[in-house]
């Protein structure tokens, strides 16, 4: 109970001090709270309801362009002090020139003034009425310029002359008196003249000689020209040229015939690899092909099997078909046998490649006994036979008239 006692005495002891700062605290706190309304107080009544850091960033700003203008005033004052100076200084200079011009001047004047007298002038105006006008005396101050130049070149010439006649004096290089030179110039001239006529009378004839030139090289060019005219129809009658004419039809049949032959190819080549057909050098309207499988040879169509020959035929027929299509519509596409002489692979290609002939709107026809034929055409016309020589057909669109 001591220990509580003593410990709660301490504490009492500790509030009353606490409460003691607390008043103190107070107090203080008062103070402060009313300078801080008195200076609200003064700042209201000095600025307002401004804000003071916008106030104090206008102000800055402001003192700032003052400073700036102050400066940009201080730099033009500058200046203007320069050029002031320069200037003074230039009229020191002008000032000493027209001083020294006008002593120029006065003694200018007194000579003048001393040589109207001794020109017997009575004074300025009698001498100006006496002077002749500018242009007139500008003219005649380049006149006497030239004259001057010329008279000194003259001066120059006759000098050069004068040294030159000195030399060929000192010379010696005849004995003759001069009018024994002058006679042998005369002399000398008349060959000379005779000699100029020789020359003319010369190049004359080398004139005439130059056109004839000229005329013969053009009739060459002409000639050349005409060679090569006739050259060209060599040259044509050589390909076409014969007097039956049959030379330009094989020539013309031939043009149609590598024509038919490009297009027979391209349907070849769907069919088989093996074979590419070409024409024959020795006859340019027979055909031969070339051999795949045999490293390239060269064989002619009368070699080619029942079968190749069946292929071949049907790749021309296409590949004429095919240019018939230019100008004339060939919708319908008839064979008449053949396949009887194909093995198995090769009637499957035939039928295959006339099958995407069918599928490009085309209407092929096939006449053949061949039974096989019959499981792969699903659309047929038979042909039975009758008594007395008669035959019926039967099939799509067949039917018996009265």
């Amino acid at each position: 109970m001591t220990d509580i006692g003593a410990e709660q005495e301490k504490l009492q002891a500790l509030l009353a001090e606490a409460e003691k700062i607390l008043a103190e605290k107070s107090l203080l706190l008062r103070a402060k709270i009313g300078q801080r309304d008195e200076l609200a107080a003064q700042r209201q009544e000095l600025y307002g309801i401004r804000d003071p850091d916008l106030e104090e960033k206008r102000l800055a700003e402001a003192l700032r362009q003052v400073g700036e203008a102050r400066e940009k005033a201080l730099q033009g004052h500058n200046r203007l002090q320069a050029e002031l100076n320069g200037l003074n200084q230039q009229i020191l200079k002008l000032t000493a020139t027209v001083a020294g011009r006008q002593g120029q001047l006065a003694e200018l004047e007194s000579t003048f003034g001393t040589r109207l007298v001794e020109a017997s002038f009575a004074d300025e105006g009698a001498f100006l009425q006496a002077s002749l006008p500018p242009a007139e005396f500008e003219s005649l101050r380049q006149r006497v310029e030239r004259l001057r130049q010329e008279e000194m070149e003259i001066q120059t010439r006759q000098q050069d002359r004068r040294a030159a006649l000195l030399a060929e004096q000192e010379k010696n290089l005849s004995d003759h008196s001069l009018e024994q030179i002058r006679e042998e110039s005369v002399a000398i001239g008349g060959q000379v003249s005779a000699l100029q006529q020789g020359v003319g009378a010369l190049q004359q004839k080398l004139q005439s000689q130059v056109e004839q030139q000229q005329r013969h090289q053009a009739r060459l060019q002409e000639i050349e020209r005409q060679r090569q005219e006739c050259d060209r129809w060599e040259r044509l009658h050589a390909l076409i040229g014969s007097s039956d004419g049959k030379k330009f039809r094989n020539f013309a049949q031939g043009l149609t015939f590598e024509l038919m032959v490009s297009h027979a190819n391209r349907q070849l080549q769907k069919m088989s690899d093996r074979y590419i057909l070409v024409r024959d050098d020795s006859e340019p309207l027979e055909l031969n092909v070339i051999d795949n499988y045999q490293a390239g040879e060269i064989r002619s169509t009368k070699n080619l099997s029942g079968g190749e020959s069946f292929i071949a035929s049907l790749a021309l027929s296409l590949g004429l078909s095919s240019m018939a299509s230019r100008r004339v519509r060939v919708d319908s596409l008839f064979l008449d046998e053949g396949f009887g002489t194909l093995d198995e692979d090769a009637l499957e290609t035939a039928l295959e490649t006339l099958a995407g002939l069918q599928q490009d709107g085309k209407l092929i026809g096939i006449i053949s006994h061949v039974p096989a034929l019959k499981e792969r055409i699903g659309t047929q016309i038979q042909v039975e036979a009758g008594s007395a020589g008669r035959s019926s057909l039967k099939g799509p669109g067949c039917r018996r008239i009265g």
